[in-house]
């Protein structure tokens, strides 16, 4: 009989022991009432980072959709510069040709003037 006792690695049975002691001892600590105390102070103040977060988030897409408002004005504006710049140009061409065909016609009628002389 002391022989199956001497094979018996007594390290091993030494640690499953200390582990059942400290994991029995460990569930009565975490389930203790100064336990419950520990957890709700952390969940309180985990809602308040949360609130806090939320806050600056807010503020945050406050400020983007300002942004986006502002860049979608500075396009609006710059394409209607653009179509009144467009326009523009077009109405300076039209007087070029108006005033080409005007020289064009005096140009004409002072030619028809000098074959009559």
């Amino acid at each position: 009989m002391l022989e199956c006792l001497t094979k018996i690695n007594w390290k091993k049975v030494g640690l499953f022991a200390s582990g059942t002691l400290f994991g029995t001892a460990g569930i009565k600590v975490l389930a203790s009432d100064d336990a419950k105390k520990v957890y709700t102070n952390c969940t309180a103040a985990v809602l308040r980072a949360k609130e806090t977060v939320m806050n600056t988030v807010t503020t945050v897409q406050e400020n983007a959709e300002d942004i986006y408002e502002g860049a979608k004005q500075i396009n609006e504006e710059r394409a209607e510069a653009k179509v009144a710049a467009e326009f523009a140009a077009e109405a300076e061409e039209e007087e070029t040709e108006e005033t080409t065909e005007d020289s064009e016609a005096e140009t004409t009628e002072a030619e028809e003037t000098a074959e009559e002389k």
